[in-house]
């Protein structure tokens, strides 16, 4: 007599310890590295990195300073909520995004619910330093950067401080700034040992 045929169970997908569930999205002002931090810490943890000012210029054909340039900064930061929408897909990695994105309501509430928002800090003048070695940042070309830098830095600090991670990055080394991301992600639970 045959044995009664019992149906196979779907293997269920495993958690394993360690590992993240949610994308992570860097914020901050321009200057503080989240690029070249972003990079870093993805390597670390041996995740993709997209810079979505990259990605915004890819879709647009067009480099940031000219979609400034021909329609506005309203355009852009609305095209900038669609690219970063499209980078928060449901995969891990680490996303660096443009220091204005997160001060848009619906992009960060985006961040906010699909994502590990991690704010990245640092003194003004770090900021001025780092940001003359190119010029291509739109917001910096009409005025004193420093004055600039610091009245950003008043008006985005309420909007940066909602994200559930907050370090500083220095002079030092960007690897600090890894390490304290990293520490700071198994601290709040989001990474285990």
């Amino acid at each position: 007599m045959a044995k009664p045929h019992s149906p196979r169970k779907r293997p269920q997908p495993q958690r394993r310890r360690g590992l993240l569930t949610k994308p992570i999205v860097l914020v901050g002002l321009m200057g503080v590295g989240k690029s070249t931090i972003g990079r870093r810490l993805a390597s670390r943890l041996n995740m993709a990195f997209v810079d979505a000012d990259v990605e915004i210029e890819r879709a647009a054909g067009l480099s940031i300073s000219e979609i400034f340039e021909r329609y506005g900064e309203q355009t852009f930061r609305d095209g900038e909520r669609r690219v970063i929408q499209r980078l928060i897909d449901g995969n891990v990695k680490v996303i660096a995004t443009g220091g204005g994105a997160f001060v848009q309501d619906e992009t960060r509430q985006l961040i906010l619910d699909h994502s590990i928002a991690v704010w990245i800090d640092a003194d003004i003048d770090i900021l001025v330093e780092r940001t003359s070695r190119r010029n291509t940042r739109p917001l910096l070309r009409n005025g004193d950067p420093k004055e600039i830098l610091t009245s950003l830095a008043a008006s985005r600090t309420p909007y940066y401080s909602q994200a559930p991670i907050h370090i500083r990055s220095g002079r030092g080394p960007h690897d600090a700034a890894v390490d304290a991301i990293i520490t700071a992600l198994h601290r709040q639970g989001y990474l285990t040992k």
